[in-house]
């Protein structure tokens, strides 16, 4: 079950979304296959340690995160991968590896990589390991303000997803 503080944030702030209950997956590739998309639509929330502050960074859930690229957008000395000692507590009702990516409801920047901000919905994590959340790019960045730059490595290919995929 989506967890209670993510969907009264989600009531206040007036988001429209779609609720998803699937079998447990535990990561963001398996959630994609249990509802049958493809994984350039499924995003991940990645959490990082950027000298001391934590950022939430979405990407893409087959991708993986360019931490230099990441150090030299935020102009910082260190950025790495944060420790699940190191962030969750700012998530105290998520299951470990399920944290959506609300930065304004757990006090946290976000960062949205430039490929899932050209799509035109997302679906991500909410809270556990058996439910997730489709909403519109347009109503995410509305309702969070992300940092929209390039994160990921960037392996000289573009994945181009077909309307039949981007679907559940």
């Amino acid at each position: 079950m989506i967890p209670e503080p993510i969907q009264d944030y989600l009531r206040q702030k007036n988001a429209q979304f779609i609720p998803y209950r699937h079998p447990r997956a535990v990561t963001a590739q398996e959630v994609a296959q249990a509802l049958d998309i493809t994984g350039y639509r499924m995003a991940k929330s990645v959490i990082i340690q950027a000298d001391e502050q934590l950022w939430i960074c979405l990407i893409p859930a087959p991708d993986t995160l360019d931490l230099d690229q990441l150090r030299e957008l935020l102009g910082t000395e260190e950025v790495r991968l944060a420790t699940e000692e190191e962030f969750t507590r700012h998530f105290p009702e998520c299951e470990t590896g399920a944290e959506p990516p609300f930065g304004q409801l757990y006090g946290l920047p976000v960062l949205l990589d430039e490929n899932l901000s050209a799509a035109e919905d997302l679906l991500f994590r909410a809270g556990s390991h058996e439910d997730a959340l489709e909403m519109s790019v347009e109503d995410f960045i509305a309702l969070e303000s992300p940092q929209v730059a390039p994160l990921v490595i960037d392996h000289g290919y573009r994945h181009v997803s077909t309307p039949e995929a981007m679907h559940p």
